[in-house]
């Protein structure tokens, strides 16, 4: 079988187009992250009991798009293009109550969705209700408790004197506590929710305060501080996050405590009010911005076009928006040190490791092939900020090091194998103290990816999923990220002495050809139906492994059925796309506690990858 050049740059050509043309003039990509019913509901239920009068159309165009984009089941997904689920179902029938809409225009839409939900907890009994919630997520409270705040303060989990009894307390007055002291007390929630913490957990004690007379002592004279830390941990926009889900928690909490007209209410109010969509809709997050734009030039990087699509101007451009982006001093959020990259240029956005590499690699990329003094010492500080990062199991986890085993917290293979290659890039530029730590630490993650790795061969992902994969997991992009990273890592052995890498690159690479479906394409794992973001990445991976001079595929009878995955993935995805016409997205991403959304980059981007490293092998 041999490749359909032509269909390959028809289909490469069509889709760099489009991703080009999504760049915002003179600057970097921005990108359009999926409305979310989940975001939406919440934060009508926000503007509902803190909004006042002037914020009324708003709650109408919200309840509106909640009704016009209900699953034909009766339940609301996440996304337009997701399965029904409980927490969004729950929190948009809560909304409609909050909002004062409980018949009319709406009934029939209310009947159906408290059918769903019936279905699916068994019961609206206000404690079986509770308690579906609350298995939905686990030990992990960060948005079991939450929701059931939204539940209570809408009536859905029955009159206040014994609704207030169904939400877990969260001990708010250890945010009073030093930050450094945070990761040693094991809180109930992941480390970027400690807005919720505080808000959720002084509503809970304002309507239900604890029988225990000294918790009860020590959390009244805790309210203050507390509240003059959520005050300072608020970033000047307002948005938590840049999330609206988290804002809107954050504000309804504080009003149903008495304090709808504080200052972190109001700031939160006034982000709601400038972050809806024209169609009454909220995304999950304003944008990813240097995400999507390190992934842009990561990609082009990929297929050798960088030079071609973006001229020296355009290059430089992008290089310094994304140098004065790295944090130059302490965040006040998270507490996390100079060095490191968010998810967007925005003021709620929190430091993290994915980001960090992404950005990165592609200062790298970007200041090919001399790299200035300016560029250099930035990149020595992404890479002390990743090195310093790494929990003691050689994992990269998102946030803090050493937080907890929450998910979100621990480390992860993908962000894992991430670290690796930004490390890798930067190695021969790094002096030496700072060489000989990150190759320290790159052994460190070498041998945690050894330990993550599954018998069958695979890596999970932490911030993607696939709804229907077992578990929600998605294998091929844990798998497809880590294996570029290691074939890059086995050009540079003196990095990861003694590491069986040959061993877990066979491994993977066996995995992923196991997991193509008969039709060409990748699904989150094997027998899923295909997409073009997890085909892409897919593709991406295995043409790397081709690419790679030390690799499993030097094994002649693996090396031809790689070629031949890789060219069956080509030709899923040129067929699959209309050769690039039709670059529809699915909800794989992850954005916090199994709540999905889509990019409608992701799938150019990705494609964009894949197709150009296949065609440098076939130049």
């Amino acid at each position: 079988m041999d490749f359909d050049l032509q269909g390959l740059d028809r289909t490469l050509a069509a889709v760099r187009r489009r991703l080009m043309d999504l760049r915002l003039p003179g600057a970097c990509w921005e990108g359009e992250l999926s409305s979310s019913a989940l975001s939406t509901a919440t934060a009508v239920g926000a503007l509902s009991l803190a909004g006042g009068q002037t914020h009324k159309p708003l709650i109408r165009g919200g309840l509106e798009w909640l009704a016009g984009n209900v699953n034909p089941d009766g339940g609301w997904g996440d996304t337009v293009l997701s399965k029904s689920n409980l927490s969004t179902t729950v929190l948009a029938w809560s909304a409609f109550a909050l909002g004062g809409e409980t018949g009319g225009d709406f009934e029939a839409i209310l009947a159906a969705g408290q059918a769903w939900i019936a279905r699916a907890a068994g019961s609206l009994e206000p404690k079986a209700l509770a308690e579906a919630i609350a298995r939905r997520y686990g030990k992990d409270r960060t948005f079991s408790v939450p929701i059931l705040t939204m539940c209570a303060l809408a009536g859905r989990l029955g009159p206040p004197e014994t609704a207030w009894r169904l939400v877990p307390p969260l001990p708010f007055e250890l945010a009073a506590c030093p930050h450094r002291c945070w990761r040693w007390i094991h809180l109930p929630v992941v480390s970027y929710a400690l807005p919720a913490l505080i808000a959720i957990g002084q509503a809970k004690f304002h309507r239900d305060p604890t029988r225990n007379p000294l918790v009860r002592l020590v959390r009244r004279a805790t309210v203050g501080r507390t509240l003059r830390v959520l005050q300072d941990i608020q970033p000047t926009g307002g948005g938590f996050l840049e999330a609206a889900p988290l804002t809107s928690f954050v504000v309804m909490s504080l009003a149903a405590a008495g304090r709808k007209d504080h200052p972190v209410a109001a700031r939160g109010v006034d982000f709601l009010a400038r972050s809806v969509r024209p169609d009454g809709s909220w995304p999950i997050d304003t944008n990813l911005a240097t995400w999507v734009t390190t992934l842009t030039v990561n990609a082009l990087a990929a297929g050798g076009d960088l030079a071609s699509a973006l001229d020296e101007g355009a290059r430089r451009s992008i290089l310094d928006w994304l140098l004065a982006r790295q944090a130059q001093v302490e965040h006040p959020y998270t507490h996390a040190a100079p060095g490191g990259w968010a998810w967007t240029d925005l003021s709620g956005g929190v430091l993290d490791a994915d980001d960090t590499a992404g950005a990165m690699i592609a200062i790298r990329n970007l200041s090919w092939p001399g790299v200035d003094e300016r560029t250099r010492s930035a990149a020595a500080a992404g890479v002390k900020w990743l090195v310093d990062l790494q929990n003691r199991d050689g994992g990269i986890p998102t946030f803090c090091r050493g937080w907890g085993k929450l998910p979100f917290d621990r480390g992860s293979p993908d962000l894992t194998a991430h670290a690796l290659a930004a490390w890798s890039c930067w190695l021969d530029e790094l002096p030496g103290p700072l060489r000989a730590r990150t190759e320290a630490a790159m052994r460190k993650a070498v041998a945690y990816l050894g330990m993550a790795q599954r018998p069958e061969g695979a890596w999970s992902a932490l911030w993607f999923g696939n709804e229907n994969a077992p578990d929600e997991e998605n294998l091929t992009y844990g798998t497809a990220r880590v294996l570029p990273a290691l074939s890059e890592l086995s050009r540079k052995p003196g990095a990861a002495a003694g590491a069986p890498i040959h061993e877990m690159l066979i491994g993977g690479v066996r995995w992923l050809l196991s997991a193509q479906n008969e039709d060409g394409g990748w699904g989150g794992a094997p027998g899923v139906a295909a997409s073009i973001e997890e085909t892409a990445l897919a593709v991406d991976a295995l043409a790397e492994v081709l690419l790679c001079g030390e690799s499993p595929a030097a094994d002649q009878p693996l090396q031809a059925q790689v070629s031949s995955a890789v060219i069956r993935g080509v030709a899923w995805l040129v067929r699959n796309t209309g050769s690039g016409e039709a670059m529809n997205p699915s909800p794989i991403g992850f954005y916090f506690a199994r709540l999905w959304y889509f990019e409608r980059m992701y799938p150019l981007v990705f494609t964009v990858s894949a197709l150009g490293r296949v065609r440098r092998r076939h130049p």
